[in-house]
């Protein structure tokens, strides 16, 4: 997959190429991470990208035309129908299963806002609008970022195992079940014991439990979207009498 990325501070965005999952993606040539400089798409002596507000107002705002030239430029050197992505608070929220979709695409173009905002006329030229939540952050290389790492995560051979991406949180609509490792005993708290039955069948249905438990007491928005099998009704409702506690949002998990 190629990502292009229209942004500012290049050096900022490329940082999570080097390291990780997303650095491994990238060494393998499972994903490539291209960077444009609206600043170089000036024609000022100056190289100014921004300018004040008409109508007034503070801060500064991002002119239409270094944009337009370097999304031009990108969709030159990106895959036949990249899309152009804005990433904005204003835009739909981020998921796994929009992450997913985007993720067989050959590529896509982001851009990353700066400043109070950009000139509404090159908004309105974008495919899309994306956020990554209901909060304001300095600029929209922060989110390329994590829209690059979600992605690379989604690559066919980019994790050691391809079933960890399988079973990340929200990949199968639900919250991710606990985990445990070496030591079996820390300080009073031990691992449960179903972990280590070697009942493959039980450690399944545990973990299905408590996934949905934990998808019901932290996220019951998320449950309320779901249409559950019997047996999950079954399994949830065995959770909620163990807990003796059916206020989501309260107590550990088992």
């Amino acid at each position: 997959m190629e990502i292009h990325a229209i942004t500012l501070i290049p050096e900022l965005v490329t940082a999570v190429t080097e390291h990780g999952v997303t650095g491994r993606a990238v060494q393998r040539g499972l994903l490539s991470v291209t960077t444009w400089n609206p600043r170089e798409y000036t024609h000022d002596v100056h190289r100014s990208v921004d300018d004040r507000a008409y109508g007034g107002g503070p801060g500064m705002v991002l002119k239409a035309e270094p944009l337009d030239a370097a999304v031009a430029a990108a969709r030159v050197a990106a895959p036949a129908g990249s899309k152009v992505v804005y990433l904005s608070p204003q835009g739909q929220p981020v998921g796994q299963r929009m992450l997913v979709r985007h993720a067989r695409e050959p590529g896509l173009i982001l851009v990353c806002g700066r400043y109070e905002g950009v000139d509404e006329r090159f908004v309105e030229t974008v495919d899309e609008e994306w956020s990554l939540g209901d909060y304001v952050i300095s600029g929209g290389e922060l989110a390329a970022m994590v829209v690059i790492d979600a992605l690379a995560r989604l690559q066919p051979g980019a994790l050691g195992d391809a079933e960890s991406a399988l079973q990340d949180s929200f990949s199968g609509a639900l919250l991710d079940h606990p985990h445990y490792t070496r030591p079996e005993k820390l300080a009073s708290r031990r691992v449960p014991a179903v972990l280590l039955s070697g009942d493959h069948a039980a450690i399944e249905r545990w973990r299905r439990q408590q996934a949905l438990g934990r998808t019901w007491r932290r996220r019951p928005d998320l449950l309320a979207r779901l249409s559950l099998c019997d047996e999950d009704e079954r399994l949830l409702e065995e959770y909620k009498r163990q807990l003796g506690d059916e206020n989501p949002g309260a107590g550990e998990d088992l």
